[in-house]
Parts: structure tokens; sequence; C-alpha cells
């Protein structure tokens, strides 16, 4: 009994200490990215302009992307299509494996019929808006005769935009197993493509700035296939974030870009919105509630956090202004020229997607182009906003997680006078001097040595 009395009197006794120390570890304030708290194997936000990134969880590992897959396949139809090679109106004639899948309705799919004949753009509008995964093997064939072959010009496209740890099996997203024996050559039977999300949004990224136009299908919110043939189908778009559809944004306009559903991948998305001029697109893969299990609302609750973060926080701000001069260092030396110094300053302001309250953190730093300014000096003749450099800006605290290109999106640095060249009788005359003032210095170090 006596124990029991010495041990509740410790407790007492250490009860304000403990409360104290509560206090003091537990931090004031929670930063607004740290309370996402996203219930998903990976997430990544960036900047749809220039592709700075503004968020990352779990972003750089491989995962199952079902059929944000598609993406790749809208890309290379777009290609295609560009280079001449498709037309919108051109027909596609079923081949069996094609017909057999379009046939399955556990699939998300149009019916199509063994003896049709289907427009390439209404077998595009059927994958982007329903997903429908026959029309998109129709696509693939098409352009590549095979969806063997067409899986090889995926690989090699996901190279040339420099997406890392991609594999692509198929040109839907579904797994092998559901393509009833008929997956692509050199392919697992039960394989699925797979990458990590920061590669998906790379992906992402480059479609809608190389082919913006993908938005005019992706925000159609229903459409009927075939209307007014026996074969006609509504088609309800999986993006149910946008503004007509039952977990519509109400915060900003969402007009794309694809969900992805599989077992192995879970429900994922890559979502695309713009409000007041600034464009975001996110990615969420196997997303699920607060129980751990996935739905297409976990998915959008996700990509709403996301949302809901990338325009409360951040905004394009500019964080030096045209003509800005670096203070330890405002002109150039310049050889052979009338004048011995050229001035040097930003030409275009420099801005950048950011928390408006990070601006101080972050300084201007001159990168000179060594190609043209060699040994700390540029040659004459120099014209006026010749551009010799760059502007980087470094963070002095915190997380930047840089661009999702790998590149820095950067500013000129230009020369901002005209320096003439010298004629031949000042640059012969500074030749002279430069000899004799050569010749002095050599003179006074030796004789002064004499006398040290």
């Amino acid at each position: 009994m006596k124990s029991v009395w010495n041990k509740a009197l410790v407790r007492w006794l250490l009860l304000p200490i403990l409360m104290v120390s509560m206090v003091v570890t537990q931090p004031v304030s929670t930063d607004a990215e740290e309370s996402l708290k996203l219930l998903v194997d990976s997430a990544i936000l960036i900047d749809a302009d220039t592709g700075k990134i503004l968020y990352e969880q779990n972003a750089d590992t491989a995962v199952g992307i079902a059929s944000m897959t598609k993406m790749m396949t809208e890309y290379l139809l777009f290609e295609a299509i560009e280079d001449g090679t498709v037309k919108w109106d051109q027909q596609y004639s079923m081949t069996e494996s094609t017909y057999k899948i379009s046939q399955d309705r556990r699939l998300s799919n149009v019916p199509l019929r063994r003896d049709g004949s289907y427009s390439i753009e209404e077998l595009y509008e059927a994958m982007a808006i329903y997903s429908a995964n026959a029309a998109t093997m129709a696509i693939a064939e098409t352009i590549a005769g095979t969806e063997t072959e067409f899986v090889n010009m995926m690989n090699k496209k996901a190279q040339e935009l420099g997406l890392v740890d991609y594999k692509f099996v198929n040109s839907t997203g579904l797994n092998n197993s559901d393509l009833q024996g008929m997956h692509p050559q050199g392919t697992d039977a039960n394989d699925e493509n797979t990458m990590p999300a920061k590669s998906v949004a790379k992906l992402a990224f480059h479609l809608l700035k190389d082919y913006p136009e993908v938005l005019k299908t992706t925000s159609i919110p229903s459409k009927v296939f075939r209307e007014g043939t026996p074969d006609a189908i509504k088609m309800d778009n999986w993006n149910f974030m946008l503004p007509e559809l039952v977990y519509a944004y109400k915060g900003a306009k969402v007009d794309g870009l694809k969900t992805g559903t599989t077992d192995f991948a879970g429900h994922s998305f890559t979502g695309t919105a713009e409000k007041d001029g600034l464009r975001v697109i996110t990615v969420v893969t196997k997303a699920v509630d607060s129980n751990g299990k996935g739905s297409y609302k976990a998915r959008f609750d996700a990509t709403s956090a996301l949302f809901n973060y990338g325009f409360a926080q951040f905004s394009k701000v500019e964080i030096a202004p045209a003509g800005y001069e670096f203070k330890n260092q405002k002109s150039v030396s310049v050889s052979k020229g009338k004048e011995s110094q050229v001035g040097i300053a930003v030409k275009e302001p420099i801005e950048m997607v950011i928390k408006p309250k990070e601006k101080e953190l972050y300084t201007p730093k001159l990168v000179l182009d060594e190609k043209k300014v060699k040994e700390g000096s540029i040659e004459a003749v120099i014209k006026k906003d010749e551009v010799i450099g760059h502007v980087e800006l470094v963070k002095s605290e915190g997380t930047d997680y840089g661009y999702i290109t790998g590149e820095v999106k950067s500013t000129d640095v230009v020369t901002t006078e005209t320096v003439e060249r010298a004629n031949w009788f000042s640059l012969g005359l500074r030749a002279v001097g430069d000899f004799f003032g050569k010749l002095w210095n050599g003179t006074t170090d030796f004789v002064g040595g004499l006398f040290n």
C-alpha cells in the first residue's frame, strides 16, 4: 500500500514538469504544407506554367498509374496529328483483339461493332472522357500498326520527355491480365504500367505545354458516343471534380486531366485547375479514406487538399524588377573596347511561383556565360542588351523542390550599353602602355628585391 502511495506522490510531483515539457516541445503553429496529411501512396503539386514543384510526398517512388497512362497515348496521338501521319476524320476498322476487349463491360469501354468503322476523333473522345480502353487500343494500332509497337513508342517518348523509372507494357493502363491473353509481345501476362508521381506530373506538364487543346475534351462532363444510332451510349467523365459533377471543386476551374483505377494502382488521379492566372497540376496515387479504404471520393479529397494548398499559399512573386543590378558586380571588364567596363543588369523581372512570405529568402545569383565572358572579361564590339549570363535564385533556408524538368527557369542578364571596338591606333598605344607598365613593375620588383 505504501509503494502505491509513493508512486502516486511521484506522479503528482512530476505532473507540472511533464506539462511544461509538453508545452515546450509542441510547435507553436503548424505549417500549411505539414498539415496536408494526405492519405496516399504518393503526391505532387506543380505550377503548370514553369514546372516549379510546390509540394511533393514520396513522389520519386514508382507506383501503378493505371489509366493515367492514357496521357501518353494522348500525347502520341496529338503528335501524330501534328505530323500528318494520322487525321481526326481517319477511319479505324476493327481488329479481333480490340473487338473482344470492347465487349468486356467490366472494363471502362464503349461497345464497338466487329464490322464497325470509327473516326479517330470519336475514339479519342471516348478515351479522354470515358477512359474507354478498347478505343485507346484502336488509337494505338492506328498510330503504330500494333499495340506492341506502340508500347515501344511510349517508352521511347518517355525517355525523350525525361521521365524516369517508367515502365509501359500497354497503351491503356489496364493490367495485362485483363487483355484476355492478347497483351503486347515481350510483356508479362500480369504486368502493369508503373511510374513515380513526379514522372506522371512531368508527362502532364509536357502534354499541357505542347498540346493544351487536350483540355477542350477533358473538360467535357458528359457526351453521347454515336449519338442518334443504335450504339449510342452516354459517356460520363470519370473526373468527378469538373464543375457539373458530384465532387465539383468550388475554389477554381477544374478542366482535366486523367483518372486511373486498378487493384494494383488503387484510386489515382492527375488533376489540373486554374485560378487568377495560376494553373496547377496535381498527382495523387492510391488514395484511401480514414479507414484505409480506396475510393473515388478519397482521390478527389486528396486532390482538393492539394488545390487548396496551392491556390491559398502560392502566387507569382517578383523577386527583383527589370534592370536589377547585382550589388557585388554592376559591370564586366571589356577588352579591346573604347571603354574598359560595360554595365550589366537583369533584362526582365525575376519572377517565381512561391509563398509570398518567403520572398526575402531568395537571393538573385549572377551566373556569367563562360563562352562570352572569358577570364572575367568580354571582348568588344558589345551591343546593348547582349546576353552575357543568367540569374539563379538561391534560397537561404527551408525547402525548395526545384522544377519538374530538372532545369532552372532563369532570367537573362544583359549589357546595358554599347561598347565599340577601339581603333588600331588606340589599341597600339594601349599595348605599348601595357608593355612598359609590365616592364616598370618588373624593374621595381627586381630593385626592391635587392634591398630586401
